[in-house]
């Protein structure tokens, strides 16, 4: 005759019971960065699950949702405005990012030689576009490349004797008037970043390649250029995603126009959202732009490794 069988308890595993003892010391802690956490899922980690059922639906923000699969997807690659923004990204990012970078490094190497007097606010007029509103600076830039009384072409006619230059009603002067904007508006903050990254490269390379003959010229594009790779890879790629999501400067300066020569994916997402109140279609052209942003910064990042090795 067998005896029925006892099931035994389970004893909790240790990982289980220190974890449970972690908890309750950590308690209060916990406590005090909950709202963190709670605003993150109710702003961030809620709507972003919403949107990805929203991209597959046709909703205009009142009355239910029709599902309709991927058919948001398939009207993004038929969309021409959607992709002259993307083109127009890497336009304004081919036109502004070099001379950005080549600028702020130079004079960050200025300010950090120690020759220049009062370099402090030297720094701090530099940086003081950063810290302006921009759209501010954006109407005040339109008023100065006004093409019939703007302050830029008023010098160029009466002061140079040249022609007037169309700032804002050809399309690549309307990119290279958001680029000049650009330049002003960003050189203070990359310098920083750029006096940052100066301060970790030992003065005893630069002096020692002195002494052993080579010129100002030579130490900065052999030492201070290679050594200086990991911050300007940084500048580089946050520069790039930053072109993509230009907003506040191209409605304040141009106005997305002539033509939509300045229209960048996120003004185009923007009006197809709050302006058609498509906002399925918008959820899915904010998807695919993600992408592509994320494609472009692997590219920069595989390609930088590449050239370190």
């Amino acid at each position: 005759m067998s005896l029925p069988r006892t099931e035994v308890p389970k004893k909790p595993t240790v990982l289980t019971s220190s974890l449970r003892k972690r908890i309750r010391q950590g308690r209060w802690a916990y406590l005090f960065i909950s709202p963190f956490y709670i605003s993150f899922a109710i702003f961030g980690l809620i709507p972003l699950v919403l949107s990805v059922w929203m991209s597959l639906t046709r909703w205009k923000g009142v009355g239910p949702m029709e599902y309709e699969g991927f058919q948001n997807f398939a009207l993004v690659f038929k969309d021409k405005l959607f992709w002259k923004s993307i083109l127009n990204g890497v336009y304004m990012a081919v036109l502004h990012i070099p001379i950005l970078l080549s600028l702020s490094l130079i004079l960050a190497v200025i300010l950090s030689s120690g020759r220049v007097k009062g370099f402090r606010i030297f720094r701090t007029i530099i940086f003081l576009p950063f810290i302006t509103n921009m759209a501010a600076a954006g109407f005040t830039f339109a008023i100065l490349f006004n093409q019939t009384s703007g302050l830029v072409n008023v010098f160029l006619t009466d002061y140079l004797h040249l022609a007037g230059v169309p700032w804002l009603e050809n399309e690549w002067w309307a990119r290279i008037s958001l680029t000049i904007l650009l330049i002003w508006a960003w050189l203070g903050y990359d310098m920083v970043y750029m006096l940052a990254g100066l301060q970790t490269i030992p003065h005893e390379l630069t002096e020692a390649a002195m002494i052993d003959g080579a010129t100002p010229a030579q130490a900065f594009f052999y030492i201070t250029v290679p050594l200086m790779r990991p911050v300007l890879i940084f500048l580089t790629i946050t520069s790039t995603m930053g072109s993509f999501n230009l907003f506040t400067e191209v409605f304040a300066l141009t106005g997305t126009g002539p033509a939509a020569a300045t229209l960048t994916p996120v003004i185009r997402i923007f009006n197809v959202a709050f302006d058609s109140f498509q906002f399925g279609y918008a959820a899915a052209l904010g998807y695919v732009f993600f992408v592509i942003i994320f494609v472009i910064s692997l590219v920069q990042l595989r390609f930088n490794r590449e050239r370190e090795s």
